[in-house]
């Protein structure tokens, strides 16, 4: 990768560095619930003690997945599942709030078997994988060899880009000609953003502008609802098919797909400050929060046109993706909208701090957050809790805390 310097200082006049977990200002006339905010703090330490439980039984090398309630099993993974960066992230997280440092030695020594994961090719999730977990860890403690692997990271990712198409490759497949691209991909593009600022290389930044500017025009709906998945021919750009994989159909509404566009749009906001990223972050968002099928507590069924509505499962998860992107947006909006986001963000961190998804201490393997589904269609991850929806808890209340300070 070469670097264009004169490109670049006129990129830096734009470029509002995206920073893991970045710091949330509150817009002026907007409130936090003073109650809630004591609510808050009890979360993290509550947490803190369950993540003591998570690790307790955790095998060397492996990282926590999921568990099943009616049979009282942990399923674990290994450092190349997209997964594995949310655990220690989540510890990181958990650390900076009860400065626990049993917390942080556990997030060092999950971090020692995903070090090898920064030259894997093979996964668009490098993002998840590496920037969740050792983009925090940089954060509390700068590193050069944190560094160092977050840009070979960064590296690995930009190889799955394919300049004819317009977008990073996110599942390989055995059929030809085939590319897909998943809504989720959106979410890995901050990895890229913090190596152009590191590295002074603007190429990372323009692969990451160039794949949301294809995703815009490719994933959404009139209504901006998003497919999950778009297949385009690797050879022509041409798209071939749009579908998705995890949702009920594929011209409906997965929840969490709707939650990664959400949250990645506005990442590419505060990255860019390019106001098509803000303006379809705001579309998303009303799209989500004015839905008919959206429930009381701002908890989604795990597809907004799921079957069964209102007896089909909720989406914990999506739910946590939602109110951490919310609590972000709300920075660059008018008044107006910014207490609708707020307001929105609480009541789903509310529900989500209460008895009905909320585990009760000691218990769901010492998980979070329950009432996740994670592939209704295969039928796997259904009505359980999952990684990435602790991780994006615990974030939202962070930045829900910032609000309130």
């Amino acid at each position: 990768m070469k670097r264009n310097i004169s490109w670049l200082r006129s990129l830096s006049a734009i470029l509002v560095i995206t920073v893991i977990a970045c710091s949330t200002q509150k817009k002026a006339g907007v409130t936090t619930g003073k109650a809630f905010l004591k609510t808050v703090e009890q979360e993290f330490i509550d947490a803190g003690a369950q993540y003591k439980i998570l690790m307790k039984d955790l095998p060397a090398d492996r990282f926590p997945k999921t568990y099943f309630p009616t049979t009282g099993k942990h399923e674990y993974s290994g450092s190349g599942w997209w997964c594995s960066g949310f655990y220690p992230g989540t510890l990181l997280y958990l650390y900076e709030q009860t400065k626990d440092m049993a917390l942080y030695n556990e997030a060092l020594r999950i971090l020692e078997p995903l070090k090898k994961e920064q030259y894997n090719k093979t996964t668009h999730d490098l993002g998840f994988m590496m920037f969740c977990s050792f983009g925090n860890a940089a954060r509390i403690q700068s590193k050069p060899e944190y560094k160092d692997m977050l840009i070979n990271s960064a590296k690995s990712l930009s190889t799955r880009f394919n300049p004819r198409v317009g977008c990073i490759k996110s599942w390989d497949s055995k059929k030809q000609p085939e590319f897909l691209v998943i809504i989720d991909n959106m979410m890995n593009l901050e990895l890229l953003f913090w190596a152009t600022q590191v590295t002074g290389d603007s190429s990372y930044y323009k692969i990451a502008v160039t794949h949301a500017n294809t995703t815009i025009k490719n994933h959404f709906r009139p209504d901006y609802s998003s497919y999950h998945v778009i297949d385009y021919n690797p050879e022509t750009g041409v798209v071939q098919q749009k579908r998705t994989a995890q949702g009920a159909a594929d011209e409906s509404a997965w929840a969490r797909g709707q939650a990664w566009g959400l949250y990645g749009f506005t990442v590419m906001y505060r990255a860019t400050k390019d106001p098509q990223y803000l303006s379809q972050a705001n579309h998303i968002a009303h799209f989500l929060l004015s839905h008919p099928n959206l429930p009381a507590d701002k908890v989604p069924y795990w597809d907004f046109n799921a079957p069964g509505i209102p007896n089909a499962l909720r989406d914990a998860s999506a739910a946590a993706i939602m109110a951490s992107a919310l609590l972000e947006l709300q920075q660059y909006v008018d008044t107006a909208k910014a207490k609708e986001y707020v307001g929105a963000a609480e009541t789903m961190l509310r529900s989500l701090s209460s008895p009905a998804y909320k585990a009760k201490p000691g218990t769901n393997g010492g998980f979070l957050i329950e009432h996740c589904v994670g592939h209704m269609p295969q039928k796997t991850e259904i009505d359980v809790p999952l990684t990435y929806a602790d991780y994006y808890y615990i974030e939202a209340l962070k930045r829900y805390k910032e609000l309130g300070k």
